[in-house]
């Protein structure tokens, strides 16, 4: 396990944050409903060469979950502009999953954030976004909140691993359902759901274009959750230098295959 041993307030809520190794700076960015931990097969194997930073978003993990909480991409991206202002990073090499891409990319395009490299895995950041049940989430959101705890807790456990290609481990599984329990934790993720709301990516996409630092894309052959098209076509929008497919793997590459990821980030 990542060792989360800082905390960091934002806007008066908690954020949990870590650092391990030494060198040039890598900040991770996970997706939802992942955390951090998500990197844990990954950045031990980067410290010999990177000081790698990787936080908990707001409303996931180890950070501050709580009742009423706005948890959107645009809390997110301003998240991440303020702990590099905080860890006194100017323009970090950076990698991204999932909504943590969409964070990643508007920090870039709305806070005007630098990055030295961008890795951009399985991530939200073109249209069409979302899916038949984000949809239905976000108009039933109360009743999906108050499901008996066995009704949430298999749903949810079908739904992480309809993310993945291979069958995840239970240890994998028990890691990413701990934040989504109980009183709190279970209304944390349909809210989290309900807020994903796609203007957020439609106020990017007309500024998509050759960024100022090397762009490098990794992404799952088999991810049910955002096509390999869609991949394609944020490669090219963005000028990418490279797009690496990973065959037998879906859309939580960090589970399916780490060791592509640890290879697209030791390509220098």
């Amino acid at each position: 396990m990542l060792p989360l041993d800082n905390r960091f307030q934002f806007n008066g809520q908690s954020v949990a944050w870590g650092c391990i190794g030494q060198g040039d700076p890598l900040v991770m960015v996970h997706g939802f409903p992942w955390s951090s931990q998500a990197w844990r097969h990954i950045a031990p194997h980067l410290t010999d060469r990177r000081s790698v930073y990787y936080f908990d978003m707001i409303g996931c993990g180890q950070s501050e979950i709580s009742e009423g909480q706005n948890v959107s991409a645009a809390v997110q991206n301003d998240l991440l502009a303020t702990l590099l202002d905080h860890w006194s990073l100017d323009c970090p090499e950076m990698v991204a999953h999932d909504f943590g891409g969409l964070a990643a990319l508007r920090g870039h395009y709305v806070n005007g954030l630098r990055y030295r490299r961008l890795t951009l895995i399985d991530a939200v950041a073109v249209l069409p976004s979302g899916s038949p049940f984000f949809a239905h989430v976000r108009e039933h959101e109360e009743a999906f909140a108050q499901l008996p705890a066995y009704a949430h807790d298999a749903l949810f456990r079908a739904y992480i691993q309809r993310a993945a290609h291979k069958n995840l481990r239970e240890e994998a599984i028990e890691i990413y359902a701990q934040a989504y329990q109980g009183e709190i934790g279970q209304p944390a993720f349909y809210r989290q759901i309900a807020q994903s709301d796609t203007r957020y990516i439609e106020e990017l996409q007309d500024q998509y274009g050759p960024m100022d630092c090397n762009v490098d894309i990794v992404w799952g052959e088999q991810d049910s959750f955002i096509p390999l098209n869609q991949g394609e076509q944020l490669a090219a929008v963005l000028g990418a230098n490279s797009l690496t497919r990973v065959g037998n793997a879906g859309h939580i590459l960090q589970e399916d295959a780490p060791e592509a990821i640890v290879a697209a980030l030791l390509r220098a």
